[in-house]
């Protein structure tokens, strides 16, 4: 494939991520009643409390950088010299963009199946329209999974990769936690109604999940990229000789 369809693939979705970020600050306002006010004060209207949302600029930041790739980096399968930005881009995708995506996915539409309430009461679909919600939650991890198949990127060392996916969850836990500690509030319903212990496993369960859902970015690779690995397997051992 030339640059100019991944170019244009790439300014389609960064456009449609950028749209969703925009129409939700400047159109979606819930009533005090609904957002607590200790919640108005955070940046963003309150929205930075949301792991969506942090998903949601990670996805858009991925994808201006993968444009940026398009006209200024490579997107040779296996180029004689990479490009700094094609690494910067194959190491966001690996161990950040699609866990991520995956991960607020999976976990919203799985609690949302359980019991809607502990993650997205129904009082809010008033105000939060449905095809912003799916945005959101449901073509994030379609984009992610398109880029998975049209563009091939080495993965990173698993404890390198393992380790910024960790170190974004984390980032995200003690952010929800300053929040909790200077509002008395929790972000998510579901914690309100879990006690301390409880909690915690929540938490190490998330990472695992977080985990595991980086494995399957990287067994996904694997598969159908096997070709262009090996490739560039051989392509390295070349360049040592």
């Amino acid at each position: 494939m030339t640059e100019k369809p991944y170019a244009l693939i790439h300014a389609s979705i960064l456009g449609v991520t950028v749209f969703g970020i925009w129409y939700d600050y400047v159109y979606v306002v819930f009533p005090r009643e609904i957002a607590p006010e200790g919640q108005w004060k955070l940046p963003w209207k309150g929205r930075s409390k949301f792991l969506t949302m942090w998903n949601l600029v990670l996805q858009t930041i991925y994808f201006f950088i993968a444009l940026l790739n398009d006209f200024i980096g490579s997107n040779e399968n296996v180029p004689a010299k990479v490009p700094l930005i094609r690494k910067v881009k194959d190491y966001i995708f690996s161990s950040l963009a699609f866990p991520a995506a995956m991960y607020v996915g999976v976990t919203f539409w799985g609690l949302m199946a359980i019991d809607r309430e502990l993650v997205f009461p129904k009082v809010l679909d008033e105000f939060f329209p449905t095809w912003l919600n799916h945005l959101m939650h449901t073509n994030i991890m379609i984009f992610i999974f398109l880029e998975m198949f049209l563009t091939y990127r080495p993965y990173p060392k698993r404890k390198r990769g393992i380790l910024g996916m960790t170190l974004f969850l984390v980032t995200y836990l003690i952010w929800m936690h300053v929040i909790y500690f200077y509002s008395g509030l929790w972000v998510y319903p579901i914690l309100q109604v879990l006690n301390w212990p409880l909690r915690i496993v929540f938490y190490l369960v998330s990472l695992v999940f977080g985990i595991a859902f980086y494995m399957l970015g990287e067994f996904s690779n694997n598969k159908l990229w096997s070709k262009q690995i090996s490739q560039s397997k051989r392509s390295g051992r070349k360049k040592t000789n």
